[in-house]
């Protein structure tokens, strides 16, 4: 697919981080827990479509493109 821009581990590496963020959302009783979760939300989300709208805006892209045939 054209828009994937994040190889297997930033990827897992995302949806361990957005998860633990929003989960950590819900312990606290804080006026900032609104601000991880959504924090949360937006690594989580980013780590399942596999792009990064950041790394589009620099260029970057850290998946590894194989030969075509």
């Amino acid at each position: 697919m054209k828009f994937i821009n994040s190889n297997f581990w930033d990827r897992a590496f995302r949806v361990i981080l957005g998860t633990s963020l929003i989960t950590w959302a819900f312990y606290i009783e804080d006026l900032y827990k609104i601000g991880i979760f959504a924090v949360g939300f937006v690594i989580l989300a980013t780590g399942i479509i596999a792009w990064c709208p950041i790394y589009t805006l620099f260029g970057w892209n850290t998946r590894t493109h194989s030969k075509k045939s």
